[in-house]
Parts: structure tokens; sequence; C-alpha cells
């Protein structure tokens, strides 16, 4: 019987990178010349500090987003969340990054899956769903089904057999 799995996995390494690159673009930048902003990681959680909430803040968000996608990285995995005062003059915005498929997401692929009527049978194990079926072209029609139906978070398929 022929299956695949469908997990959301980021790949630390290229966010590393596009972390850092957003840091040396920030450091050279004209209209940061002179502040106070910074963007902390420590690859697990990676936070952003600046002193103008609305300007600055929006400029690194971009940033970020922009070195993620040219390193390959879905910008959907970073998940801003609200600006909060930090010491001082400065804001403080966490950044979270969506890795792994919680129960609630793989039910609700399980659910897409099941909803097209195609002959597989989904399950959740951990947090990646296993997809199997007799035929691999039906495999494939299933792929295409989740790679089109805009699924709110970036997933793969990984161990095709």
């Amino acid at each position: 019987m022929a299956s695949f799995d469908i997990v959301s996995e980021v790949d630390i390494q290229e966010l590393d990178n596009a972390v850092n690159q957003a840091r040396k673009e920030i450091g050279s930048r004209f209209d940061f010349k002179g502040s106070k902003s910074e963007i902390k990681w420590d690859r697990k959680t990676l936070q952003i500090l600046t002193e103008d909430k609305e300007y600055k803040l929006g400029a690194i968000k971009d940033i970020l987003q922009s070195k993620a996608h040219r390193r390959g990285i879905d910008i959907r995995v970073l998940q801003f969340e609200e600006a909060a005062p930090a010491t001082g003059s400065m804001w403080r915005q966490n950044v979270k990054i969506v890795q792994g498929l919680d129960k609630e997401k793989a039910k609700k692929l399980v659910k897409i899956i099941k909803d097209s009527k195609l002959k597989v049978q989904p399950a959740v194990q951990g947090e990646l769903v296993r997809v199997s079926s007799k035929s691999i072209d039906t495999l494939r029609e299933c792929m295409d089904l989740v790679k089109g139906s805009k699924f709110e978070i970036p997933v793969q398929f990984v161990n095709m057999r």
C-alpha cells in the first residue's frame, strides 16, 4: 500500500540565514542609522525591538519577510504578534514560528481530504498526517487537492512510498 506524510516544517538554517541577512540590511540602511533597532533570534524565538512603533517596526517586518521569502521560506510560518511597549521608549514585537501540525489543523486537513471522496485513508499521527492508498495516482490527486486548498499554514509532502 502506497503512502505519504503531510507535515509543516521550517528549515531553521534557512530562517537563521534570512534573519542574519535582515540584521545586516538594518545595520546598513540609512533610515536606521543611529536608531536602536534589532532582531533577537535564538533559533527558537524571534523578537523585534525598535524605537518607532509605526514606521520602523513595519520596515523591519517587511525586511524580515522579504529575506525569508528569498530564502524559500513561506512567510505564513511567521506569525507576528501585537506590538507591546518595552523598556523606555522601545517597542517589542514577538514573532511566532509555526512548526508542525497541531491536532486542530490536522483534523481540518483530514476533513478536506475525506470530503473530496478520493479513495485514500488519512490518519493523524502526532504532528503529521499519513495518507495511504492502493494507487499512487490517487495519492498524487490528493497532493494536488491539498496544494490547491489554500490551507492556512504551508505543508510539505514527505516519505512517499
